[in-house]
């Protein structure tokens, strides 16, 4: 019988022999992560090392001041980047080990990324953005599982509404239910309140935390806001590519003497 995407486990050289994931369970994290880019003296150095691991079922931000590496890492982790060496993985499978077919599978249906641009359609429906990433596997999904989340982004009425008709945090609830719809194993967020107002940016992480507490789904989160990240039950800090902190049930204020200990 074929092996199932996402379940290879093919000996890749450009793993250089990375261990197993560890025991304790992780939806996803990296080892030893390096990325540079640039040769020579004009090389940056974005990721230097970073270990890290990501429990399921909990909802941890990922923080640092600009060019700290915490974009590099959410991109190399959600395969839309890849490491120059190190190992990222997503459940039990490593990503180096896939070819492009298999890591596109495994994007589409074991990985939700929530875009600070909402990175919507804008031709299609709420509802057609919604299903978009099952369209595109010739999947249907379950149907209950998506009116549940529809229900709980709370745009019933909004369904055939295009993108330039809704609210930019109605755009965003769009963007965070296609995200949910396939039931990923794991949700990636790029600033997703970055661009919204105060009132749509409590709604987006009050919603993102409903969704781990009531779903149970695994959220990772980068950051600047403190406000934002105490919504998470874990802060991660970068500084200059590799992890400075780490914070267990962060408080703004807590995230907020934490980055003054970083000089930032």
């Amino acid at each position: 019988m074929a092996a199932r995407p996402g379940r290879v486990r093919l000996v890749a050289m450009s793993e250089m022999m990375a261990p197993p994931p560890p025991t304790v369970a992780a939806a996803a994290g990296v080892i030893d992560a390096r990325k540079s880019y640039g040769v020579g003296d004009a090389a940056v150095n974005a990721l230097d090392g970073v270990d890290v691991r990501f429990e399921p079922g909990k909802f941890t931000a990922i923080m640092g001041p600009s060019g700290s590496g915490k974009s590099t890492l959410l991109h190399c982790l959600a395969g839309l980047d890849a490491l120059t060496s190190g190992a990222v993985f997503i459940g039990e499978t490593y990503l180096a080990e896939l070819n492009d077919k298999e890591l596109t599978e495994l994007r589409r249906s074991q990985v939700g990324f929530v875009f600070q641009s909402f990175n919507l359609i804008p031709t299609l429906t709420a509802k057609e953005n919604i299903v978009l990433p099952l369209a595109l596997g010739g999947q249907e999904g379950d149907e209950a599982w998506i009116d549940r989340v529809i229900d709980t982004v709370g745009l019933r009425d909004r369904l055939s509404h295009r993108p330039s008709e809704l609210s930019g945090g109605q755009q965003q609830r769009v963007a965070v239910a296609r995200a949910l719809a396939t039931r990923p194993t794991i949700i990636f967020a790029d600033e997703p309140t970055g661009n919204l107002d105060s009132n749509s940016g409590t709604e987006i992480l009050q919603f993102m935390r409903d969704a781990v507490d009531e779903f149970g789904q695994t959220i990772v989160m980068v950051t600047h806001d403190p406000y934002a990240a105490s919504y998470a039950d874990r802060a991660v800090f970068l500084a200059d590519g590799k992890v400075v902190g780490d914070l267990a049930s962060p408080t703004r204020d807590t995230i907020m003497e934490q980055m003054a200990s970083l000089g930032h």
